[in-house]
């Protein structure tokens, strides 16, 4: 019982401040072929086939796809996928690392 009360307190939270947790279908239908600008300047282009482009200062060219409801990036060279939860709302999307890290974005069009 008690974890359907933090779950439904969870939920109430969520609801006040209008973002909510994407679907694996969301997820897609968000990001294929948008930018997400994140707060400290940095770009991100989501490619429909799989690409994904991250400007920095440098460019740097990664993959995306989704997984379980969840967005997940490789970056060469590391050999292992990287997944997040993500919220939206409206143009203001989040992302969120299994270590409860936000990072936070506006999107656009390319």
């Amino acid at each position: 019982m008690r974890g359907r009360a933090t779950l439904g307190i969870a939920m109430l939270v969520a609801g006040a401040v209008g973002a909510q947790t994407l679907d694996g279908a969301g997820i897609t239908a968000l990001l294929t072929d948008r930018i997400v600008t994140y707060e400290n300047g940095a770009t991100q282009r989501f490619y429909p086939s799989g690409r994904t482009l991250y400007t920095h200062g440098e460019p740097s060219w990664g993959e995306w796809r989704v997984e379980a409801d969840r967005y997940c990036s490789l970056w060469p060279p590391a050999p292992d996928w990287d997944c997040y939860d993500v919220s939206a709302d409206g143009d203001a999307v989040n992302f969120m690392d299994d270590w409860g890290n936000d990072f936070p974005g506006t999107l656009s069009e390319p």
